[in-house]
């Protein structure tokens, strides 16, 4: 068994101890795909400085340390654009649970929002066949290196340059669509490109929704329970206000299922509105929150989507999506 396999195999037995890869068939994809051909670089920290380390380094110990950090459960910076980062190989266990969210079928069709390193668009290919995948991507950059990363890995979906809020109409219908960007609210044209039934799984606020599709005007959803953190959509502009600390203690604010709410909550609740909400309902965890899409509407909600808990969301605007740090 080479370095590589040795390190994906304990990579693999790491991410189903955590309570990921339960399925056979996410954990096959894991165990094969060989997720050091997405990344023959990445940027770790320094001191004061990110240092790029990547496979055709001369020095045996630095590619040493590249293809350990390949294969550790961590996201990895692939790209770095005038001091931001802007494109990036998700933490494989968070890309599991999201893969897992997602409840494919065997023949279901796939939209990936967000390229990235083309790791995330292999795996979906691993399990479902090059063509039922389709990833889209706003920059060209990405896409290219996506596309030679997925060749050399043996795979073939489509990948597509394009602003993504916008989909891919010309490979629908899909089955389920999966964003790796975070979102402030729902694109209405990925219902309209979605079969009845299919599912849409996206970070919002600092979870993750998953949404049924009921038609091209309808979808509803609860968040997962798992934790998620990404950068919100490049190009779009402010999407929703800072948060706001409301004259909070900094140990409240610091709390992760409180800034899910604020986050949520945000431009309806002020700080104090919301934590006293949280408090009353005893802390909710973030499955007990939802998100409704009904026409032009579309509201987030506390357990009940008719019920007396619920928020507006952003209203969807046109505006280009690419991934973003914590992309696959």
């Amino acid at each position: 068994m080479g370095a590589d396999q040795a390190l994906r195999a304990a990579l693999v037995r790491e991410i189903a101890e955590s309570g990921a890869l339960a399925d056979p068939a996410w954990r096959d994809a894991f165990a094969t795909v060989p997720r050091h051909l997405f990344v023959p670089y990445y940027f770790a920290d320094g001191v004061g400085r990110r240092a790029r380390l990547w496979g055709e380094d001369p020095d045996p110990e630095r590619r040493r340390r590249w293809l350990e950090g390949v294969y550790t459960d961590q996201p990895l910076a692939t790209r770095i654009r005038d001091g931001e980062l802007i494109s990036s190989s998700s933490q494989p266990s968070l890309m599991a649970r999201m893969l897992d969210g997602l409840a494919v079928r065997d023949g279901d069709a796939v939209l990936e929002i967000g390229a990235g390193s083309g790791y995330n668009a292999a795996l979906l290919a691993h399990r479902l066949g090059d063509s039922l995948v389709t990833t889209v991507d706003l920059d060209p950059e990405i896409t290219e290196s996506a596309r030679t990363h997925l060749s050399a890995a043996g795979h073939d979906p489509a990948v597509v340059t394009g602003d993504g809020a916008l989909g891919c109409p010309a490979r629908a219908p899909f089955d389920a669509i999966i964003a790796t960007c975070a979102l402030p609210s729902v694109p209405r044209a990925w219902l309209a490109q979605c079969r009845p039934g299919a599912r849409i799984l996206a970070p919002l606020a600092t979870g993750l929704i998953v949404l049924r599709v009921r038609d091209a005007q309808h979808a509803q959803g609860r968040f997962l329970e798992t934790p998620a953190y990404f950068v919100p959509l490049r190009g779009a502009g402010e999407t929703r206000p800072a948060l706001r600390s409301g004259g909070l203690p900094p140990s409240v604010l610091e709390d992760g299922l409180f800034r899910f709410v604020l986050t949520l909550t945000g431009g309806t609740l002020d700080p104090v509105e919301a934590f006293s909400l949280w408090e009353r309902e005893g802390r909710p965890q973030r499955e007990r929150f939802g998100v409704t899409v009904s026409g032009e509407y579309e509201w987030a909600w506390l357990d009940d989507p008719e019920g007396p808990y619920a928020w507006p969301l952003v209203p969807p605007a046109h505006c280009p999506v690419a991934t973003a740090p914590g992309g696959s």
